[in-house]
């Protein structure tokens, strides 16, 4: 018995030695931490060790979609990530068309209105007319404190040839009407306007550059021509950019052969350069561009390079500074990446890209704010340049590179006319409500009018300031004699192309709107004093 217990214990503790191993391997495995694969990033391995033993269930795709911005914010202000829920709206600014019904609408007092139909679309067909208010959308009620710009555009967007139910509500009707619209293809214009002035010259108003905006830019050319404009006025103030090819094509209609309009270079970018190619029409023209602080990118190529080439004048303020080049990556679940991948530079050899650090795209976003507390708006010479970044034109003019188009002529913010009166109506957004209400109020009457003068001429015969001030009376802005007297100008003009866009559209609005424009005014007067015009080009000074 002694013997076999002197056997027995020394197996069991043994055993128990070997169990222990065991169990430590096993709770060393649970609560150490685990040494991430070697084949994997260190992003891809976190991801896989939280999937495996997190405490809780974690919505792998969810981190993922909010990390993914967080890393590309840590690189230039203009890489971006789309989600794939964006990026279809995204691409259709650009992209020429998208499907839909085929109205402009506003959003006034919680409601959606329609402002224009477009001629020969879907809405139009069935007959919604502009002043309509949709009131629901499928049955479902559509109004409130809840709707918003993107809101409308994902109810009323969709694939072409589905359907979407209306409910509207219409003046002339004393009950709501309800129509059944097929979506279709709807154009997206980039030039808003193109029409002849009193003088002659023909301006082109573009708003962005798009798949088809060098297609609607020479058509705009080629209109303008045949009305006898061989003068141009090419508007891109608030022109952010778009594609790039858009804005090589369209400066090359101004071009001799062989001049260089832009190149790009990058770290995994070869050197890309961009020249006329002497197919343009329009090479002898006179040519004046209009940039401000919100032109950038495609507009500062077409600027860039129509001023490194002395081809025209550019007019206005300095413009923002983006001279960076971004590629679309898509990603297989229909997101996608816009990444930098090389920097864009004018003829002279200017890289026009404001400074900015790597992952502070608020400060960077900031440089507008600071440019207006400077001065820079008012002063040209609030405008820091950098004679280390001094370059030349073909002719031997000094442009500086460092931080947007420097115009050749700066026209600074029209401050005459401003009363608090004047910035108390226009935050509240009063003057483009009360032209709505007044159009819509005397739609029948207004069609009767087809252009911009004809309509003008009768709107300066009504009593609108009248009108106009008793309407910002009642939403609460008390009226101020003096100071409605020294803005009177602008209110009243502002209104007119106001009006006169809710009935004809843009080609109406910009004729009105612009006899008050500093900039186009100074263009103008430029364009006629032909010495002056030839002098700046060759000397840089009027």
């Amino acid at each position: 018995m002694k013997k076999s217990t002197q056997i027995i214990y020394p197996m069991l503790i043994a055993v128990a030695i070997v169990i222990g191993i065991y169990i430590g391997k096993y709770y060393d495995r649970m609560f150490t931490t685990p040494i991430i694969y070697s084949g994997q990033n260190k992003i891809e391995g976190l991801l896989n060790m939280i999937k495996r033993q997190y405490v809780d269930t974690v919505n792998i795709d969810s981190l993922i979609e909010t990390a993914i911005p967080k890393i590309i914010g840590e690189l230039d202000p203009h890489s971006t990530y789309i989600s794939a829920a964006d990026l279809q709206m995204v691409n259709d600014d650009l992209e020429g068309t998208f499907s839909g019904i085929g109205i402009e609408f506003s959003i006034l007092e919680d409601t959606v209105t329609v402002v224009g139909v477009i001629s020969g679309g879907p809405s139009e067909k069935v007959g919604i007319i502009p002043g309509d208010r949709i009131i629901a959308v499928n049955d479902t009620a559509f109004t409130g404190n809840g709707i918003s710009n993107e809101k409308v555009l994902k109810r009323l967007r969709g694939p072409k040839g589905s359907e979407v139910k209306l409910t509207l509500s219409r003046i002339s009707a004393s009950e709501p009407i309800e129509m059944l619209v097929t979506r279709g293809d709807i154009p997206v214009n980039s030039v808003d306007a193109a029409f002849r002035t009193n003088d002659g010259i023909g301006y082109i108003k573009v708003s962005k550059f798009g798949r088809n905006t060098y297609t609607e830019f020479l058509n705009s050319l080629a209109k303008l021509r045949r009305e006898g404009s061989d003068k141009f006025i090419i508007d891109l103030r608030g022109n952010t950019g778009g594609y790039m090819e858009s804005a090589i094509n369209m400066v090359n209609e101004f071009l001799p052969k062989g001049y260089l309009i832009v190149y790009t270079y990058g770290n995994a970018s070869p050197l890309n350069q961009a020249f006329s190619n002497g197919t343009g029409i329009f090479k002898e023209s006179p040519v004046i561009v209009l940039v401000d602080e919100w032109s950038a990118s495609a507009s500062e190529i077409f600027a860039g390079a129509i001023q490194d080439n002395d081809r025209g004048l550019i007019v206005g303020r300095r413009s923002f500074g983006k001279g960076l080049v971004q590629q679309q990556i898509p990603f297989s679940d229909g997101s996608a990446v816009r990444l930098t991948i090389a920097r864009y530079y004018t003829p002279s050899g200017r890289s026009i890209q404001k400074e900015y650090k790597m992952g502070d795209s608020e400060g960077y976003d900031m440089d507008i704010i600071h440019r207006y507390e400077h001065g820079e708006f008012y002063t040209r010479d609030s405008i820091h340049l950098n004679d280390t970044l001094k370059y030349h034109t073909l002719l031997g003019r000094t442009v500086y590179g460092g931080g947007g188009i420097m115009p050749d002529v700066f026209v600074p913010r029209d401050t005459l006319g401003n009363t608090p009166y004047l910035t108390n109506i226009i935050n509240q957004g009063l003057m483009y409500q009360f032209a709505f209400k007044y159009a819509d109020d005397n739609r029948e009457k207004l069609k009767q009018y087809q252009n911009a003068n004809e309509m003008l001429k009768y709107l300066q015969r009504q009593p609108i300031l009248d009108k106009f001030v008793s309407y910002a009376a009642s939403k609460g802005v008390k009226p101020r004699p003096v100071y409605i007297n020294i803005s009177k100008k602008i209110i009243n003009n502002t209104l007119y192309a106001y009006i006169a866009r809710n009935i004809i559209g843009d080609e109406a609005f910009y004729p009105i709107i612009l006899m008050d424009d500093n900039t186009f005014i100074k263009a103008v007067e430029l364009l006629n004093d032909e010495d002056t015009y030839i002098n700046m080009l060759i000397s840089g000074k009027e």
